[in-house]
C-alpha cells in the first residue's frame, strides 16, 4: 500500500530531499518505539508522529511504518496515541509488558518489559518484496545481523535513524546513519 505524499506548508530548507539521497525506490519504516522512547531522554524533545509521517510522505515513495511498542493495558493515554497513530496510517504493532522480577528480592522489585524485536525482524522479512529501501529507527545492536542480511542477500538499501546517544557502533558500521536530531525543525513536537 503506497501512502500518499501530502503538501507541507512551511519552507523545508537544509535538510529538503536529505532521505532522498540515501534511499532508492520504494521505502518501508520500521520503528522500534522502545529505543525511541529513551532517545527522548536525551534530546529533551519528542518527536510530533504526524509531522515526522508527512515529512517521510514528501521525502520518499513511502510504502509503509511500522510502529512496535510494549502495550501497558491499563494506559488510556498510550492506547489513545497508538489508536492516533493507526488512523494517520502507521501499522501499530504490541504486545502486552511483562513485569520482570530482579531476582530473589520483593515481589515489587523488577522492571516492566515489552520487546518486539522479533515481530520487527518477521516485519522486515515477510514484507521485503513491497520495498527497496528499509529505514529502521533504532539504535539497537541486536538488528545488525538483519540489516547485513538485508543488505547482502536481498540487495536492500538500509538506514538507520536514531540519536548519538542511542545509537550502536554496529548499525552504524553497517548502515546510513542519520541522527534524529537533524531533523528536529521539522519533526519536533
Amino acid at each position: 500500500m503506497r501512502i500518499p505524499p501530502v503538501k507541507i506548508v512551511r519552507s523545508v530548507k537544509l535538510f529538503h530531499n536529505m532521505l532522498k539521497q540515501f534511499t532508492h525506490g520504494r521505502v518501508a519504516v520500521f520503528i522500534d518505539a522502545s529505543n525511541i522512547y529513551h532517545a527522548y531522554k536525551r534530546l529533551k524533545w519528542k518527536i510530533d508522529f504526524q509531522k515526522f509521517l508527512d515529512y517521510l510522505k514528501n521525502e520518499i515513495d513511502l510504502q509503509d511504518v511500522y510502529y512496535y511498542t510494549g502495550r501497558d493495558m491499563d494506559s488510556s493515554g498510550q492506547t489513545k496515541f497508538l489508536n492516533f497513530l493507526e488512523m494517520i496510517g502507521y501499522r501499530v504493532r504490541s504486545k502486552k509488558i511483562k513485569f520482570i522480577k530482579a531476582g530473589n528480592t520483593a515481589k515489587e522489585d523488577g522492571f516492566h518489559k515489552g520487546n518486539l524485536d522479533v515481530e520487527l525482524t518477521m516485519d522486515v522479512l515477510e514484507t521485503k518484496e513491497s520495498y527497496d529501501t528499509l529505514i529502521l529507527i533504532s539504535g539497537d545492536s541486536d538488528f545488525e545481523p538483519l540489516l547485513q542480511l538485508m543488505k547482502m542477500k536481498y540487495r536492500k538499501r538500509c538506514l538507520v535513524m536514531a540519536t548519538k546517544y542511542s545509537i550502536s557502533i554496529e548499525l552504524i558500521k553497517c548502515a546510513k546513519y542519520i541522527d534524529l536530531k537533524k531533523l528536529r525543525d521539522y519533526i519536533r513536537k
